[in-house]
């Protein structure tokens, strides 16, 4: 199940980020607003602009998965120097290339593996305790503001565009 959140969710929600991205760069053109205006925007003065909530749930996505699956030595990290709409794309893109190489094999002790970080002082939590009350949780705080971002600032966006396709089969 561990590899079905972090992996196919994580993965599906990420190519939603960046079709509602795609939007953004729409609603932005014919309006003249410069798209740095948009990636640099933000909530509240004292939170994250728009390309930093992107950068940060991207980590959040590839540094879980890599904790979950104890590859964090071997992962790719990323120097969060994005600054335009096809470099955080790219970014978003190659952390959903990450997550889909991991197949259900890497994540098989992941639920009991002991995961801490520096920040934590030595204390550790079990890798599904690590999912669920951080990794989870961050992600979609950060993807929820981005998307918030942008619809605060008028991009035509909504409920469909954040959830994405659903597997709905006739009854």
């Amino acid at each position: 199940m561990i590899h079905k959140i972090v992996v196919s969710q994580f993965t599906k929600m990420l190519g939603n980020l960046s079709a509602i991205l795609d939007k953004a760069a729409a609603f932005a053109e014919p309006k003249k607003i410069d798209m740095d205006v948009l990636l640099n925007a933000r909530l509240a003065p004292d939170q994250f602009n728009l390309l930093r909530q992107i950068q940060i749930a991207c980590d959040t996505a590839n540094l879980g998965a890599a904790r979950l699956t104890g590859k964090e030595a071997t992962t790719p990290s990323f120097p969060d120097s994005e600054k335009t709409l096809a470099e955080i794309k790219a970014r978003i893109a190659s952390t959903i290339e990450i997550l889909r190489k991991l197949s259900e094999a890497d994540f098989a002790d992941s639920a009991t593996r002991r995961i801490s970080q520096p920040r934590w002082e030595g204390k550790t939590l079990s890798g599904e305790e690590f999912l669920i009350q951080h990794v989870v949780p961050n992600f979609y705080f950060h993807l929820t503001t981005a998307y918030a971002i942008l619809r605060h600032n008028g991009v035509d966006v909504g409920k469909k565009d954040y959830l994405g396709a659903m597997p709905y089969r006739a009854a």
